[in-house]
């Protein structure tokens, strides 16, 4: 483990770490915007106040993830969707396609828009925000910068004019935060066993195989696209695969291939040294791979131990 990545570990899990996100950030606006988003995303959005968020996600008509998202209902009529910058392009051509006819604009402004995460158990006391529960937002100001703050899994994700945001990073870092590498954050998201669209999730991703149906998609509220086969999976069938995580005997490559066997039943997603737990990965892999099996992973003769999540 580097020095550097050890220490800036400590300070995610004991103080506050800040970190910038590439993100996209989409919004949808207008009277029609929550009816809208309903009959596209996996979770109840008109169920949304203002202040409200939620994990969902947007698939395609065979129940396959197009993008997870948040969704902040930031107004009456504002709603900000904000998704991994690799699913952006797509995630705005789909709610471009398919608002005509409503009354609704989608805008992108990942251009206009950045996001600074706080991370750690003095998140909220350093930035100076209310205290909000995961995918709770408010529009706040900290250091004078008026912003939008959403609460996270692990602190508060701050989202702010692109054009600020170098006034807020150095505000909060003059009250303590401090900076910290996309490794280290990645650490502490594969240990609680979250996957990521990009790594583990991807278009050839169903939500059950992710482990995200409990987060992400309602079964009470009306027609999305994809839905019949999130349905019929969850009520009728069992996934092929699952998202599990891997104890590595050693350091390991994201998108090595694993196997049990002789069979191939997945790929590493992502990959990291904790100083808690050593060497760890998580990966979507065939049901057959049980927690307890042992994986060839890649030709370096790497092995892993599937267990459940998260990690104990």
């Amino acid at each position: 483990m580097h020095v550097e990545l050890d220490a800036e570990y400590r300070q995610l899990r004991e103080e506050c770490g800040l970190l910038g996100r590439e993100r996209g950030i989409v919004a949808v606006t207008g009277p029609d915007g929550a009816e809208y988003l309903q009959g596209q995303l996996t979770n109840d959005v008109e169920a949304l106040e203002v202040g409200d968020g939620q994990y969902s996600a947007l698939l395609d008509r065979k129940g396959h993830m197009q993008s997870d998202m948040r969704v902040l209902r930031v107004g009456a009529e504002e709603i900000l969707v904000e998704v991994e910058g690799l699913a952006r392009e797509a995630v705005v051509r789909h709610l471009t396609m398919y608002s005509v006819g409503r009354d609704v604009a989608v805008a992108d402004l990942s251009n206009e828009r950045a996001v600074l995460s706080l991370i750690g158990p003095r998140s909220v006391e350093l930035a100076g925000t209310a205290a909000l529960a995961q995918n709770a937002c408010e529009a706040t100001a900290v250091a004078g910068v008026e912003l939008v703050a959403a609460g996270s899994a692990d602190g508060i994700d701050l989202v702010v004019a692109a054009a600020d945001r170098e006034r807020l990073r150095g505000a909060l870092l003059e009250a303590g935060a401090v900076e910290v590498s996309p490794a280290a954050a990645e650490i502490i998201r594969i240990e609680a066993g979250r996957p990521r669209y990009g790594a583990e999730m991807g278009a050839e991703t169903m939500p059950a195989e992710a482990g995200i149906v409990e987060r992400a998609v309602s079964f009470t509220k009306g027609c999305y696209i994809g839905q019949e086969t999130v349905a019929r999976l969850h009520y009728k069938g069992k996934p092929n695969r699952h998202l599990r995580g891997l104890r590595l005997s050693a350091p390991a490559e994201p998108g090595a291939v694993l196997r049990l066997g002789e069979k191939e039943v997945g790929r590493l997603g992502s990959a990291g040294v904790s100083p808690a737990l050593g060497a760890i990965g998580l990966a979507i892999v065939r049901r057959e791979a049980e927690p307890g099996a042992e994986l060839a992973v890649g030709e370096d003769g790497v092995t892993a131990e599937v267990t459940a999540l998260p990690f104990g």
